[in-house]
């Protein structure tokens, strides 16, 4: 089968490098390029950790794109509280050599996707991150969002959140962002997917697997070991998530993942529920016909249910050269 080609949208993080690693190197991917936005780190230090793990991986080949530094209206937060003071598990590494790409992260989507349609190409785009830039693409480029081949994004829930009792971070770092991208993929019929926290945490690396790891001793091995390593000392446990990775590894492992086809709203107002995904699994067709609100316009193949441990050995088996 030939290579899928795919966008990476990221805030790099531990888990966008993570998922970085996968979809540089996995002969199953075609790696077209990468954008970066503001989010777990400011966008600074995002866009210097996917040019190192890009680097790493050997992939100096791939254009990074420098996107929004902070939200459409909120004032910028990050989580380094959970991915080190410099975005990526402060490892130390030098600093890239990688430059990025002269255009800006809109332009740089915008003409990747337009190259793969003309080329007859079904581009999947990856948003592991706010999705600050699609947004935007939706609004200055709308001819190019309309001919992306499908959108996978890490970010919301059904039953659990993180960054506040109601939302996970992704979407909660920039609401009218995601709101916007569910409106324009309704709009355009552009199939998305969900994969939220209800599966984020279910691929798991063990500290056995990081040992391994260390003993292949390449770069990317390396590299790979220390992203786990430092959350399994940052959460005292035996076992750390690949976290975004998985929604790249469900493009290579379909049938690892259960979804479901529902209505999907983001809370835009609410004062305890701000950024919160409210998907609608009502099957009564007499509360549907009675909701004031009525159907959310866009429906989304929600992820439920993962193979964790498949998906986490699809990881390992990549950064330690096993595919």
């Amino acid at each position: 089968m030939p290579a899928i080609p795919v966008v990476l949208d990221v805030d790099t993080g531990v888990d966008d490098a993570c998922a970085l690693l996968l979809a540089a190197l996995h002969p199953g991917l075609d790696l077209r390029a990468v954008t970066c936005v503001g989010g777990n780190a400011p966008l600074a230090d995002v866009v210097r950790n996917t040019l190192t793990v890009l680097e790493t991986a050997g992939r100096g080949d791939v254009p990074v794109g420098v996107g929004a530094a902070r939200p459409l209206l909120e004032d910028p937060v990050d989580a380094r509280h959970v991915h080190g003071s410099d975005g990526m598990a402060d490892l130390g590494m030098a600093p890239p050599t990688l430059v990025p790409d002269a255009r800006s992260a809109l332009d740089l989507l915008r003409d990747t996707i337009e190259a793969a349609a003309e080329a007859g190409e079904s581009l999947t785009v990856v948003p592991l991150a706010p999705m600050t830039n699609l947004a935007l693409l939706a609004r200055v480029h709308p001819a190019a969002f309309s001919r992306i081949g499908r959108i996978v994004f890490m970010g919301g829930g059904v039953e659990i959140s993180n960054a506040t009792a109601a939302a996970e971070f992704n979407v909660f770092h920039d609401p009218e962002a995601t709101a916007m991208v569910l409106d324009a993929c309704a709009e355009h019929e552009v199939p998305v997917t969900m994969y939220g926290l209800d599966v984020f945490y279910e691929p798991l690396v063990t500290d056995v697997q990081v040992a391994a790891l260390l003993e292949v001793d390449t770069p990317v091995a390396r590299l790979a070991a220390g992203l786990i390593s430092f959350h399994h000392r940052r959460f005292a446990n035996a076992g750390a998530t690949i976290g975004d990775a998985g929604a790249v590894g469900i493009l290579l492992e379909p049938d690892a993942v259960r979804t479901e086809r529902l209505p999907v709203r983001v809370e835009l107002t609410g004062t305890w529920t701000r950024g919160r995904t409210v998907v609608d699994r009502r099957d009564w067709s007499g509360h549907l016909a009675h909701d004031p609100h009525g159907l959310a316009p866009a429906m989304v193949d929600v992820a439920l249910e993962v193979d964790g441990p498949r998906i986490a050995d699809l990881w390992v088996r990549t950064v330690g050269g096993q595919v």
